[in-house]
């Protein structure tokens, strides 16, 4: 019995959103009496952190503190319609609608304070606290509070905005059908670390390291987490989870996760994570979003990593021992990748 070690690699470019039938987002924006404000979307956090990203886009748009801004994300048939929470497309799709409505009611909200100052709206500027105040002349203020409340109380104003992004349908190429479905990418690239057992075609994974391009990152902290759970996730699909050979046919098959099989705590690897931040052009405050490309790479990498460890090519998952196990027979015996020292690379070129 042996172990061997192997490192693979992968890298990939994930589309965000579509662009079939301009891929609509919809958001409402408006004031409530107590001067906060709430978001209206049908675009379900799905745990991808929806209500998060959209609430600080909403805050930062409004110039107001993120406290005052409640996310609702109601039913489908009573929200304002959105294509779904699929294809990565949340942050980059309705950051943008949500962009719009903001804008929409923040006018209105300045409208409502320079009435109540005196002053023309293009003069008053937001502080991100929850004041407004004449440019230049920070004594000259009203609160956001204040100024909702005299919008709806006093003048009559509905402080509220409506925001839809559309992507432009792309042109079709008349002798050959080719279009551009998607409106922007991501990139991302990861090396894997796994150790394989040459008696039981266990694979290990040791070591994971990334690095994503995500336009801005808008909340790091959620960022960072989504790609750590991606990773695990992308890695429990490349090793453990499948329902074969009993799909759709239940019997002797997993019913709960009691029996499905998947990692478990020490299963995990340390990850290490880059995010390279290229604000993107069309993105809100330069975002698009991690999404599903959090899994994609690592299923390739830690295949090539496989390859690269006993010589076994496996393009079926999940990488099982079973599979591992005749692959090495097949090929006679374990066959490490020849890897070249520095030295050695240095020479050969």
């Amino acid at each position: 019995m042996a172990m061997h070690r192997g490192r693979g690699f992968a890298s990939i470019n994930y589309p965000i959103g579509m662009n079939l039938g301009g891929d609509p987002s919809q958001a409402l924006v408006h004031s409530n009496p107590d001067g906060k404000f709430t978001v209206a979307l049908s675009s379900i956090d799905l745990g991808q952190g929806m209500k998060s990203v959209t609430r600080q886009i909403a805050a930062e748009t409004l110039g107001i503190p993120v406290a005052d801004v409640y996310v609702d994300t109601a039913d489908s048939d009573t929200g304002p319609h959105c294509m779904g929470s699929f294809a990565s497309r949340g942050t980059h799709r309705v950051g943008n609608a949500v962009i719009q409505a903001a804008q929409e009611a923040r006018a209105v909200m300045l409208e409502a304070a320079a009435e109540e100052l005196e002053v023309d709206a293009t003069d008053l500027v937001t502080d991100g606290r929850g004041n407004i105040h004449v440019k230049g002349a920070t004594s000259r203020s009203i609160t956001t509070m204040a100024a909702c409340q005299a919008a709806q109380f006093k003048q009559g104003r509905t402080v509220s905005g409506r925001g839809i992004f559309l992507i432009p349908l792309s042109e079709v190429d008349p002798e050959t059908g080719e279009m551009t479905p998607v409106s922007c990418f991501a990139h991302a690239a990861m090396l894997v670390e796994v150790e394989v057992d040459d008696e039981t075609g266990e694979v290990s994974v040791l070591d994971m390291q990334s690095a994503y391009e995500v336009g801005r990152a808008l909340n790091p902290r959620l960022v960072e987490q989504q790609l750590v759970g991606g990773a695990w996730m992308g890695m429990s699909h490349a090793l453990w989870e499948t329902t074969e050979p009993y799909y759709p046919d239940r019997s002797h098959g997993p019913v709960d996760f009691n029996n499905y099989l998947m990692p478990g705590p020490g299963d995990l690897a340390p990850h290490h994570i880059s995010v390279l931040e290229r604000p993107a052009p069309d993105g809100p405050f330069g975002g698009k979003g991690p999404g599903e490309m959090c899994a994609n790479p690592v299923l390739p990498a830690v295949a090539n990593a496989v390859y690269d460890a006993v010589g076994v090519r496996i393009d079926e998952l999940p990488i099982t021992p079973e599979k591992v196990l005749r692959g090495i027979r097949a090929n006679g015996g374990a066959r490490p990748k020849m890897r070249l020292t520095r030295t050695q690379f240095a020479g050969a070129r």
